[in-house]
């Protein structure tokens, strides 16, 4: 059997609603550090390879659990975010400016358009999740790859047989990722025991620890 795990980044500065950023110089907020450091000493395995976006938020999640295990990233541009709305349509918006855009984007379900030059149409996103599929296979048993929980949401969707490449199957898609538990610093186990199969597992022990862990911080 082999087994990946998946992990969301901590909380950003964007999920907290801040002022508009380039996608990928996100960083993570306060919050976002304290859960990252939680992650990390919750925690128990010591991976073969860790693997990280190009995207700044992850790299900041990946960091304490690196240390801890005293290894170094490998960053995969497949594990990008969705950017969906180029930051130059939204500057100087925070969160609650940003929402009434993005809920006309995934209202509308067209795979081909583009928000924007420094957007990805969704067609784009998911091409990028069905091209590293077949890595899944090729990846060392007990890698931890450190990502976005919308990328994780089609990744599951996709191995659940399902397809995204059209309006009807944007949509449905979006209702399956409003109701998929993905909050920041989510763990998620992905076993195979036979090539190309893969079954999908919240890991509830880690992330109880890591609840319990910053309840303590009375934060």
């Amino acid at each position: 059997m082999k087994t990946i795990t998946f992990i969301r980044h901590g909380e950003s500065v964007a999920n907290a609603g801040g002022v508009t950023m380039p996608h990928h110089a996100i960083p993570l907020s306060e919050w976002g550090n304290v859960q990252a450091q939680a992650l990390a000493a919750a925690l128990d395995l010591q991976p073969s390879r860790i693997v990280v976006s190009e995207f700044i938020r992850t790299h900041e999640t990946a960091l304490p659990f690196c240390d801890k295990v005293s290894m170094q990233p490998v960053i995969h541009s497949a594990l990008n975010e969705f950017s969906c709305l180029d930051p130059a349509l939204i500057q100087g918006m925070v969160g609650a400016q940003r929402r009434p855009m993005a809920d006309a984007y995934w209202q509308a379900a067209d795979p081909e358009q583009r928000m924007g030059e420094q957007a990805d149409t969704f067609h784009e996103f998911e091409q990028r999740v069905t091209a590293f599929m077949p890595e899944l296979d090729s990846l060392p048993d007990k890698t931890v790859l450190f990502g976005h929980g919308i990328w994780f949401a089609l990744l599951t969707w996709k191995l659940l047989g399902f397809n995204a490449r059209e309006h009807r199957g944007m949509k449905a898609f979006r209702r399956f990722r409003s109701g998929f538990p993905m909050p920041n610093t989510a763990v998620y186990r992905l076993e195979s025991f036979v090539p190309g199969q893969w079954l999908v597992q919240v890991d509830e022990v880690t992330m109880n620890k890591v609840s319990a862990a910053l309840l303590a911080t009375g934060v």
